[in-house]
């Protein structure tokens, strides 16, 4: 495959999983991936945990490689030990975005391709926190339905979709990371 590769299986995602069930709030605090006019991510919910400072015109948002962590990042100490374990793996410099995005039956995250810092200055990476057979991914013409607890790089700069035709919600903790 050209567009993913597996880095690890059976990552344990539950203490993820369990207190994301406790703390519903943090969904859609900041709507700047689902809100904004023509986003992709429109039938998608959102956790920013660090992401870029959000200015008054979100169209610059998507150039800058400075990232800070949001209350989220505070809220579920859980998600270090995924990050940090994919950033010692991958022998990464820097963090980028990471976010968390949910995906509801039936629901899709439109045809896209990335640009700007989170497609040529970082590599993207996804750890699947909850996937069931027809959760679909596909960049280019390769489909993958990650298993919960896969861990994935993935060619964001190929135009690329996911859409959820299981039965349960699709979550995916995104990572991007700058490596050395």
């Amino acid at each position: 495959m050209r567009n993913f590769l597996r880095l690890a299986s059976g990552v344990n995602v539950l203490p993820v999983l369990t207190a994301l069930a406790a703390k519903s709030e943090l969904w859609n605090a900041h709507s700047i991936r689902t809100a904004h006019p023509a986003s992709p991510h429109a039938q998608a919910d959102d956790i920013l945990v660090f992401f870029n400072d959000i200015p008054a015109d979100p169209a610059q948002v998507v150039n800058d490689i400075q990232t800070r962590p949001y209350p989220a990042w505070s809220a579920l100490p859980q998600l270090r030990p995924l990050i940090f374990d994919l950033m010692r793996l991958t022998e990464a410099v820097q963090l980028g975005r990471v976010i968390i995005s949910r995906l509801a039956p039936g629901a899709r995250i439109a045809s896209h391709v990335d640009e700007g810092a989170p497609a040529t200055f970082y590599q993207r990476y996804q750890v699947a926190l909850q996937s069931l057979p027809g959760a679909l991914f596909r960049i280019g013409d390769e489909r993958v339905n990650f298993a919960s607890g896969d861990a994935y790089w993935i060619n964001n700069c190929a135009e690329h979709e996911v859409i959820n035709n299981s039965s349960d919600d699709r979550l995916a903790l995104v990572i991007d990371m700058r490596l050395g």
